[in-house]
């Protein structure tokens, strides 16, 4: 027996029955969807770092669709939300590592 507690894709559980093994699901209500998304969506942003894989980096848009899906929220309203930010704080083409800050505050 392997234990796995977290949300997966729709198809899965078929998947392992097809593999000749039995699946042990349960659906989550809207508080646990919320939560166990935004875990996933950590799990998939970690796998994309760890790997540099498109096809990890695309898991993390299935998940951020997810997320705006159950928000009511579409991909035009993120979309508008992350130009404003980069209109306010710029974005990253630049490859500007903040190294530190210095101050001249006694406290620093």
């Amino acid at each position: 027996m392997t234990r796995y507690d977290k949300l997966v894709r729709d198809r899965i559980p078929e998947i392992i029955v097809a593999d000749g093994k039995q699946p042990v699901v349960h659906v989550s209500d809207d508080d646990e969807y919320e939560r166990r998304l935004r875990e996933k969506l950590r799990e998939e942003a970690d796998e994309f770092a760890e790997s540099g894989d498109l096809e990890e980096l695309a898991d993390v848009l299935e998940v951020i669709d997810a997320v705006l899906e159950n928000r009511g929220a579409s991909r035009a309203r993120l979309e508008r939300l992350r130009r404003e930010k980069r209109d306010r704080r710029g974005g990253f083409s630049k490859r500007i590592v903040l190294e530190r800050v210095e101050s001249d505050d006694a406290d620093s």
